[in-house]
């Protein structure tokens, strides 16, 4: 299966905001976008003026990048939003947070959601008592997610729950530290994505 090996450092400087994608290390100083805000390569801190096609490229490059989708997904997804009742893109804002691997990462059990994805394909969470594979799986309301009893000592999960502190758990979630056991609560609300996402480009996009 394709997948991105560069610098992911490398794409938050492209896109010119914090994609939170190396863990903790993007809340510190070291993080690329306090160092070198600019766009990387020779001519990276040049004058960019970009169309309006480009405006919204660059919005939709963000979000597929934010979420650690490959375009083909990004596009399916995308695709499934656009069937559904409502505004297509916080239909596709609210698919997106629906994943089970974005959900393990809401609920602090990990600290990027590159590291979530690894996690569950390496089958260390359940959904329902059931080993879980898929990060692509989408939650509802009701569902638990845990961690597998052989997988609570697995350091990379308890430390970041051990430091989840500035990490704050949306209101459609709800994390139990001590059982390692989140649960749904409810349905993901556009309110509840915090970042600086503008949906309307992408919609504005896939519609040319």
């Amino acid at each position: 299966m394709a997948r991105y090996t560069g610098s992911v450092c490398r794409l938050c400087r492209r896109e010119g905001t914090k994609l939170f994608l190396k863990g903790d290390r993007c809340f510190t100083e070291k993080c690329a976008i306090e160092r070198r805000a600019y766009p990387p390569g020779q001519h990276g801190q040049g004058r960019v003026r970009f169309s309006d096609y480009g405006v919204q490229l660059r919005e939709k490059q963000k979000v597929k990048r934010m979420y650690g989708l490959l375009e083909k997904q990004f596009r399916a997804t995308y695709d499934q939003a656009s069937r559904m009742k409502g505004r297509s893109g916080e239909n596709l804002l609210m698919l997106l947070e629906r994943r089970l691997d974005n959900v393990i990462y809401r609920l602090g059990y990990v600290t990027s959601r590159a590291e979530a994805r690894q996690l569950v394909k390496h089958g260390h969470f359940t959904v329902n008592g059931k080993k879980a594979h898929t990060p692509s799986m989408l939650v509802k309301p009701g569902w638990v997610i845990g961690v597998r009893d052989r997988s609570k000592k697995v350091e990379r999960i308890s430390g970041a729950l051990e430091t989840m502190e500035g990490r704050a758990v949306p209101q459609w979630l709800e994390i139990e530290k001590d059982e390692m056991r989140g649960t749904v609560k409810a349905m993901p609300q556009r309110e509840d994505v915090t970042l600086p996402i503008d949906e309307q480009l992408i919609v504005e996009l896939y519609s040319r």
